[in-house]
């Protein structure tokens, strides 16, 4: 009789501890994939080989082509204030707004060659859960500005950095991407009208994968009762867009706090908007959304809204 009852609680037991790996696995244990290296110092190893390039190809882009001090020539001694830089070749203009009852950070910014619009993984790595600070990740990449990217290392999604594809897989069917070609224009696409594969050929050097879009052709295009999956509709965000040419703003928002409420996805599309960006589009929020510029953290990112600090990410975009 006790051996009848003995099996369906070992059963439980080994269903339990199933079920707890399967969540550390999915959120917890890192997982290495490919060694990029530090775009600023272009170092790393290649123990292994990406979709379309080997890591060590890879490496070796990073180093001279993503916009860190191989690519960007200064040509001006700095010009650096608390909330602006300037050295000739790179021109940023931090300015906090209030609307919708939410601080509201912008980062306007004008560049000379589009590799300065780059990207970085957290310790280097393209991985699964690899994750640091956004502050940590643009010290170890030497940016002057950064934003958190679109945390690749818990969904999936194409993967496209800085020349070099990671990552094939969709997300979800309708899933909107973000395409930041070579020459540092803007596209929007969907995941399965186009495979990562031909966005590569066709001059991708940066895919995040998160969205949705927010603005296109300088239209808002998303609707009131648009939002991310599981997210709630007065958040964080954090968003990147394009004026025109090399003219870029990045925006945080903080939220979740009674100082500031946070912005729902159509409020943000709209805010995008008003500054006049041709093409705008949302990453990573909530806890995630995070701006540094020259080692500072500008805004106060909170998951709960009951501490301010910063969350640990996959990726950052950045100025270098």
């Amino acid at each position: 009789m006790k051996k009848r009852h003995l099996w369906p609680a070992v059963y439980g037991s080994l269903l339990t501890l199933f079920t707890i790996y399967v969540l550390l696995d999915a959120f917890v244990i890192p997982r290495s994939y490919v060694v990029v290296g530090s775009a600023a110092s272009g170092t790393g190893s290649s123990p292994a080989q990406s979709v379309s390039q080997t890591a060590e190809e890879s490496s070796s882009t990073a180093g001279a082509d993503s916009g860190g001090a191989e690519s960007s020539s200064v040509t001006a001694t700095p010009v650096v204030t608390s909330d602006s830089y300037d050295d000739g070749s790179v021109s940023i203009k931090i300015t906090q707004y209030r609307e919708y009852d939410t601080d509201i950070y912008v980062a306007d910014i004008t560049l000379t060659d589009p590799k300065q619009l780059s990207t970085a993984f957290a310790y280097g790595t393209f991985g699964k859960n690899v994750t640091d600070t956004t502050s940590a990740i643009a010290s170890d990449n030497g940016a002057i500005l950064a934003i958190n990217g679109d945390y690749y290392g818990t969904r999936n999604g194409y993967v496209i950095r800085d020349g070099v594809l990671y990552r094939d897989t969709m997300y979800e069917s309708g899933q909107q991407d973000l395409v930041i070609n070579e020459d540092g224009s803007f596209k929007l696409v969907t995941e399965g009208s186009v495979t990562a594969g031909e966005l590569l050929e066709e001059g991708a050097w940066q895919v995040l994968s998160f969205g949705p879009g927010l603005v296109e052709n300088g239209n808002v295009i998303v609707d009131e009762s648009a939002e991310v999956d599981r997210a709630k509709t007065s958040n964080p965000r954090t968003a990147i867009g394009i004026i025109d040419g090399l003219h870029y703003v990045m925006v945080v928002t903080d939220g979740r706090t009674d100082e500031s409420a946070g912005l729902s996805l159509y409020q943000l599309a709209e805010f995008m908007q008003s500054l006049g960006v041709d093409t705008a589009y949302n990453l990573d929020g909530g806890g995630s959304s995070t701006m540094v510029f020259n080692g500072e953290v500008v805004n106060n990112p909170t998951t709960n809204g009951n501490k301010i600090s910063e969350r640990k990410v996959s990726d950052i975009v950045y100025i270098a």
